[in-house]
């Protein structure tokens, strides 16, 4: 059901400072930089690896592992089998996301329905 681990979505309490930290990693590629209607949002690419999104609007201290599916109400429908209760439906950049807390860690997954949501954020 879980296609891949595409992002790490992290509280950040100062993106800036944080861009600045991981900016300076060899290997680290910056995709990009959103400061729109109080709120600021930073994506790194890690290697080869699932991309970072700092995040100063995201509540708590822990971070939410998204992952991909083929198909978001089929992979509800199966978890909600499995016992999970959503925790909440929202739209991230790339498509339709459903969050999940399970055992005490954040989880989410997304159907990408928008896969050119990085180069339209990188031109922003």
């Amino acid at each position: 059901m879980l296609l891949s681990l595409d992002f790490i979505y992290m509280p950040s309490r100062d993106v800036e400072q944080d861009l600045m930290f991981f900016s300076e990693v060899p290997g680290v590629e910056v995709v990009f930089n959103i400061k729109d209607m109080g709120t600021q949002v930073a994506m790194f690419k890690l290697g080869s690896g699932p991309r970072l999104l700092l995040a100063d609007h995201l509540e708590g201290e822990l971070p939410i592992l998204i992952y991909r599916v083929a198909n978001l109400r089929k992979a509800m429908k199966e978890l909600k089998i499995r016992g999970w209760k959503k925790e909440r439906e929202v739209e991230i950049p790339h498509g339709p996301c459903c969050t999940y807390i399970a055992g005490g860690k954040r989880f989410a997954i997304y159907e990408l329905t928008r896969p050119e949501a990085d180069e339209v954020l990188t031109r922003r």
